[in-house]
Formats: C-alpha cells, structure tokens, sequence
C-alpha cells in the first residue's frame, strides 16, 4: 500500500527502527511528522531541551518502528507489531534505462520504454525507496511527467546527463555541455571519471579527463548550485575528487586507506554500490552479461569488500545506492543492505546508509531522513522488525505500507 501524504496519520506505541526497547505515540499531518512522543507521555510533557535530545536520538538512528494505526479498520489490516522508519533513499540509481546495453532499449517503442520506466518507479517505491537520486539518463520533466500521469509519488533527483570521455574536448565544449544539462533542469552533475565494466582490466583507473577538465567542471558545476557525483573506480580521480570537494564518489572499490582518510577530513561522501558487481559478476544470473564483463566485474567485487572496510574505519560518510538499472532488478533495492553488512557494516550502519546518511549526502537533513516533528513524512512501516530479519527479502515481504509526503519536488 502506497499512501500519498496523508492529512491524517497517527500509530501508538510504535517502535522506530534502530532504537530499541521504546514505543513512540506518532502523528502525521498534512504529510508532516506533527508529533513524535515516546508511549507514555503527556502531551506537551516532553519539550524544550528534552524534546530535541528525543529528536537529535531519532536522527542519529536513522529510523523509526512503527505500531498500529488509529481506526478500527487499520488495526485489523495492520494485526501485530509495526515498525516505521524513514523512506529509504537510493543515491544511485537509473531509472530511465531498460535494458543494460543502451542499443537496445533504442530498439524499443517510446510508449514501451514509458511504461517500463513507470514500472521501475512503482517497483522502487514498493521496495520501501520513497527518494531516488538517478545517475543519469532520466530528464527531470521525464520524472515529473510519471509522478503525475501514473501517480507515483516516487521523490527523484536527477542528474540527467553524465560527462565521459566523449566530452574530453576541452573547456569550451564542457561548458556548453554542462549549460545543457543546467538548462534540464537536473541538480547533480556526474562525472564518468574512469572506465567501468566497458574498460579493459588494464585500463580501467586511467581517467577519461584531464586535471584541468576535472577541476573546471567540479568548479563549473559548484558556481551554479549543482552538486557533483563522481563514478570511480580508483587511482588519481579519487585523489582529484578530494582536492575539488565533490559530494560524493561512487563505486570505488580501488579505494585505499590513505584516500579513505583523506574523504574523511574533507566531507567527500562515498557510495559504494556493491551489492550490483556481485550480481554483474555471476554470468547464469539475472544479467546474464558475456564472459569478458561478468570477469571484469567478479575483480570488482572481490576488491569492493575492502574499499568498504577502509571507509568505515576512516569514518567517511557511507551511502546507500544500487546503480540497479534494469526491470529484473529495479524493487530488489534491498539487497544492498545484505551485502554491505557482508562487507563489515552493522545493522544499524547499513540502514544509516539509507536514511539519514543518504539525506546528509543529498543536502536534505532538515526534510528528510528521520522520523522527527517537522520532517517530511516521507516513511516505511513494517510487521517485523528490520534488524531482527535474515535478509533483505523478509525485510520486503514484512512492508505492510510505504508513505510519501508530497506529490513533487523538496519544499
């Protein structure tokens, strides 16, 4: 059940994700978080200074469970426990593209392709994701038009076109480039600064750009708002990234202690995506990609564990994305937290990750993220709770409602 900003919203005694052996009374309204108490209060009894260290405990878990709601005929739907946490947020994902080689989905008819990019929207939505950054290839007004026409209050931010080594032509021609995609209406530039399964093993950290072409479309990008996402697999990009200030770099799996610190000190984020190596890797699975790419992607995964080690010891800042990309993966969000807790996260750090991590990376911690008074409503309830579950499908079978606060854009 997918519930588009409720006037009228209210769960007692719920439990939120990540802070254990509490209830919460919560009240939404007009697809705001009104209230968030803990069961036993009085109304108005917990404010001030002790309210905003509740508010400031929230946030930092990331997450909230959720109880029963008020009505009679939702107590009986909802039969149980809940819990309720935050919408989940993918920071890396594709939703325009259908098929994993671009030649193809340029076979399709347009009315085809549009009810599969609706389809990985309603998809995403299901599997508890109520915000999306798309790493290029979905045009705003593309995502806009799905919201209204489908009525899939999926909340996308988009990144449109990504700049590769086609664009290394110099200064002039990125400056036009990026006016384009300005123009586009898109708010996160991204930069395809190494190969990736494409490149030869080889070749793979060489950078498609030069420094000064790096620099000036961070620089660029910076002096008009934008904020800048950065695909790398390793080697001096990383280096450059740093130096630059981009929000975030994604993939990395050739990520090394010294960088790792270095992202750290600076506030550059990383995105790790790993969960879709291992899935590009397994040449029988739902990608089915030739020998030579699922070999190129197997050096990945295996590399991708310790990429993820050096960043949480360093303490860099860890954001969930999948880089999922096609209709037999879109809705299977959720296996990335498998996977980044086989690479050392704990529970509660991999659904960080997704939640009040992804909100911090996205520049949206004053509306989304956690479940406080004031946030948007944008949340996820549950029958179990999260942290008790074996993988990431119990977690999908035991959704029992997504909510989303508003039809649009951020207000």
């Amino acid at each position: 059940m997918i519930l588009q900003a409720p006037e009228k919203k209210d769960f007692q005694g719920i439990h939120i994700v990540g802070i254990p052996n509490k209830r919460f009374n919560i009240s939404i309204r007009h697809g705001k978080f009104q209230s968030v108490k803990e069961s036993g209060e009085r109304d108005g009894a917990v404010n001030g200074n002790e309210a905003g260290q509740r508010n400031e405990a929230v946030n930092r878990n990331g997450a909230s469970e959720g109880d029963e709601a008020e009505t009679g005929e939702e107590r009986e739907e909802q039969d149980g426990e809940l819990w309720i946490s935050p919408g989940l947020i993918d920071l890396h994902t594709h939703l325009a593209w259908t098929d994993f080689d671009h030649a193809d989905q340029l076979k399709r008819d347009p009315q085809e392709i549009e009810a599969m990019q609706a389809k990985a929207f309603e998809a995403t939505l299901r599997a508890g994701i109520t915000t999306a950054r798309d790493a290029g290839g979905l045009a705003q007004p593309t995502a806009d038009y799905i919201l209204r026409h489908y009525g899939l209050p999926l909340r996308v931010i988009t990144s449109n076109g990504m700049f590769g080594a086609a664009d290394a032509r110099g200064i002039e021609h990125l400056q036009v480039r990026m006016n384009e995609v300005f123009a586009s209406g898109a708010d996160w530039i991204k930069i395809m600064a190494t190969g990736g399964l494409g490149a030869p093993t080889e070749k793979v950290l060489e950078p498609n750009f030069s420094e000064q072409e790096f620099a000036f479309i961070v620089k660029y990008a910076h002096d008009h708002g934008k904020k800048v996402l950065v695909h790398s697999w390793g080697g001096v990009t990383i280096d450059w990234s740093i130096q630059a200030g981009v929000a975030s770099v994604e993939h990395g799996m050739f990520l090394t202690a010294d960088q790792a610190g270095r992202m750290a000190a600076s506030g550059v984020a990383y995105v790790p995506t790993a969960s879709i190596y291992r899935i590009a890797a397994d040449p029988k699975g739902v990608l089915a990609l030739p020998p030579l790419i699922s070999d190129r992607a197997a050096r990945a995964a295996e590399a991708h564990p310790r990429a993820v080690e050096y960043a949480k010891r360093e303490g860099v800042l860890i954001g969930f994305g999948t880089d999922y990309a096609t209709p037999a993966l879109h809705g299977s969000n959720l296996m990335e937290l498998d996977t980044l807790r086989e690479y050392g996260l704990s529970w509660k750090e991999a659904w960080q990750s997704a939640t009040s991590n992804a909100a911090r990376i996205l520049d949206t911690e004053r509306q989304l993220g956690a479940v406080v008074e004031g946030l948007l409503a944008d949340a996820v309830v549950f029958r179990q709770d999260p942290f008790q579950a074996e993988s990431s499908w119990q977690i999908q079978d035991s959704i029992a409602m997504v909510l989303t606060a508003r039809e649009g854009s951020l207000v």
